[in-house]
């Protein structure tokens, strides 16, 4: 049914979970991955740790090493199960269109993606790329919690 398999990661310990879970649905399902990651564009006046003591190139640097990491977690996950794996780090103002974007690029047949579960005040001050990626995708998406 399912034959490519889009999974984002942000890096955290969720998304750890969800790779896990994904790549093990890709296996049963003889589908290949590409896996996403997507940071925020360099703000002179950013509110990341990162953005206020880096340089926009060392900024790139840092974001870069960051996504090779949070990538590399799927790509070994993968690799233990033999699964194909393809990865693509963006970067952009919202995760969310990029996760819909790339899977229509890249002829994905669902988005296996993890939620953190915010509600309330929370969401609205955080916001929900997984409600976001429900609401824009054309793709059926799969949400782990």
């Amino acid at each position: 049914m399912f034959k490519h398999i889009l999974i984002p990661t942000d890096g955290s310990e969720l998304s750890k979970i969800a790779i896990q879970n994904g790549v093990q649905f890709a296996k049963e399902a003889h589908a290949k991955i590409t896996g996403l990651t997507v940071t925020p564009p360099f703000h002179y006046m950013g509110r990341d740790a990162l953005q206020i003591n880096d340089s926009v190139e060392q900024y790139g640097v840092d974001t870069k090493a960051l996504a090779d990491r949070h990538l590399q977690v799927l790509k070994d996950e993968a690799h233990k199960v033999g699964v194909d794996c393809d990865v693509l780090h963006c970067t952009s103002e919202h995760p969310y269109e990029e996760i819909v974007k790339t899977a229509e690029a890249r002829h994905c047949d669902v988005i296996f993606q993890a939620s953190h579960g915010r509600r309330g005040v929370s969401a609205l001050i955080w916001g929900s790329e997984t409600q976001k990626v429900l609401t824009h995708s054309k793709i059926p998406v799969l949400v782990f919690r």
